[in-house]
């Protein structure tokens, strides 16, 4: 009997934790750090600032956590996306494979499109301090450029991780952009035809010649 109250108040204890995370991505997604404060988190979340003390130390806590997990998770996807290609991936398939985590992200909505506009204010101002996920950044950047080089041999490394750089960016205006929501409209096919042209684009460049 013991045991089970305990269990139902660790549970109690993660359902607030996550409630809090999702009400703070989405708010982070609609206004940014600077205009986001604990009672408008707690509000959304049917918590108090206590739960936030107890699980986070502050609002910079909560909010630090429900980024770096956020960016963790889209990175995290990108890299099995990366991984699970061929070991020479055509321009368009390389191309679906980097944008698949956006593309679902708009597909499922609700958190998941939050979480795509958090992590993608992340992407344009990385926060100062996140080392911990440096190594991921560069994993994507050199598994996208590693299968670039099998279709563009005549472009350098450093031009393709460029190029990768530029993918991401693209990607990460997209979801900040009005055009998010006119894509999020659309059926999931229809991003694809739409946006993964426009990937493959930005990776296969135009080097123009005298």
């Amino acid at each position: 009997m013991v045991g089970d109250r305990a269990d139902l108040r660790r549970e109690a204890g993660r359902r607030r934790r996550d409630s809090l995370l999702e009400a703070a991505l989405e708010l982070l997604a609609e206004r940014g750090q600077d205009g986001v404060t604990l009672r408008d988190i707690t509000d959304r979340a049917g918590a108090n600032v206590a739960a936030v003390s107890y699980h986070f130390g502050s609002l910079k806590g909560l909010c630090e956590t429900a980024v770096e997990h956020a960016l963790e998770r889209y990175l995290d996807a990108q890299i099995d996306a990366l991984d699970s290609l061929g070991p020479a991936p055509t321009l368009p398939e390389l191309a679906e494979a980097f944008a698949r985590p956006m593309m679902r992200a708009l597909a499922a909505g609700g958190r998941e499109s939050a979480a795509l506009r958090t992590v993608a204010r992340v992407g344009i101002e990385p926060p100062q301090g996140w080392d911990r996920l440096t190594g991921k950044f560069e994993q994507v950047r050199h598994d996208a450029a590693r299968a670039l080089a099998a279709q563009l041999p005549d472009v350098d490394k450093e031009e393709l991780a460029f190029r990768a750089r530029c993918a991401a960016g693209m990607l990460n205006w997209l979801a900040l952009s009005p055009i998010n929501a006119e894509l999020a409209a659309k059926p999931t096919a229809e991003v694809e035809r739409l946006l993964v042209p426009v990937v493959a684009g930005a990776f296969h460049g135009y080097r123009h010649t005298a």
